[in-house]
């Protein structure tokens, strides 16, 4: 991934700008103050979403950590990549073994100990594992940031699921652990989105039973398709529409036809938004409606 280097101005006035290129630069805009002391062009800081802008600023700091030092926490997460929802990104994260922590506007740095494999290098700084990571997130997260980023850890990074067992192990003595454990055990990397990952949760505080994650059913025509949630004991399936506002026509007529396919088999379709996430009792009562009909009938068809 190519991404803009952070500006500071040092590097500036290396390539030929004044002090006064630098003030009006940032007057009119073309220069935009990412954190203290460092800056983006305008069209790369457009060009970044706000995850993006954080990997940037996580990547100078790492630059200028010193030998035992590392990005840590969500900017670790960022740098590896993962789902992040809903967690602040307005200060770089990092750990170092101190006997306490230090947090300014920008910067959080927390006290640790290292172990071995706990760090790695990534886009040439030094970052906790995606084991750590996911460990030391789920400690000190909300459970449904947790999950999200535990389960796109998973799918991005499958090799770090035994891995997950040892790092959460070399935490016991640290807050969190009994929240963190909670979390593991949860997490599978099946999920495809922030919005599955969510779905599962809402699944379980709501008593649902738990589905298996993307299964792939043949319809009559020998077409194949990949279910979100799919409970065989009921024949329903679960779809989260977490994308429908951005399909156009022909995207949801083929939706039409993949829903009218599994019907045809004599499959339950339950379907849900966004917005039904923080409403998931209206997606409970679809379900169990959907289960009576699935009973009703096989009941019929076994006269």
């Amino acid at each position: 991934m190519n991404e803009p280097e952070a500006l500071t101005r040092q590097s500036l006035t290396a390539n030929g700008a004044s002090d006064n290129d630098i003030r009006n630069s940032l007057r009119t805009g073309a220069l935009v103050v990412l954190a203290r002391g460092i800056y983006l062009r305008r069209a790369d800081y457009d060009a970044l979403d706000q995850a993006g802008r954080h990997r940037v600023r996580a990547r100078f700091a790492g630059s200028r950590l010193g030998p035992d030092e590392a990005i840590s926490h969500v900017s670790a997460a960022v740098l590896h990549d993962l789902d992040i929802w809903k967690v602040p990104l307005t200060r770089v994260h990092v750990s170092r073994p101190r006997r306490s922590g230090r947090v300014t506007a920008h910067l959080h740095a927390h006290p640790t100990a290292w172990e071995e494999g706990d760090l790695v290098t990534v886009r040439g700084v030094a970052v906790t594992s995606v084991a750590r990571t996911v460990v030391d997130l789920a400690r000190t997260l909300p459970r449904d940031q947790a999950v999200s980023i535990g389960d796109s850890a998973l799918r991005l990074h499958p090799n770090a699921g035994p891995q997950l067992a040892r790092a959460l192990e070399r935490a016991r003595h640290r807050t969190g652990t009994t929240a963190a454990a909670a979390v593991l055990e949860f997490l599978d990397g099946r999920s495809e989105s922030v919005g599955e990952s969510l779905s599962r949760i809402r699944m379980r505080e709501s008593g649902l039973p738990a589905p298996d994650l993307q299964r792939e059913v043949v319809v009559r025509d020998g077409r194949r398709y990949r279910l979100d949630f799919f409970w065989d004991g009921h024949g329903i399936v679960g779809e989260f529409d977490g994308n429908i506002k951005y399909r156009d026509r022909r995207d949801l007529l083929a939706e039409k036809r993949r829903e009218d396919a599994l019907r045809d088999l004599g499959l339950e379709v339950v379907r849900w938004k966004w917005a039904e996430l923080d409403r998931f009792e209206v997606v409970a009562g679809r379900f169990a409606r959907a289960v009576a009909r699935a009973r009703g009938r096989n009941a019929v068809s076994a006269r």
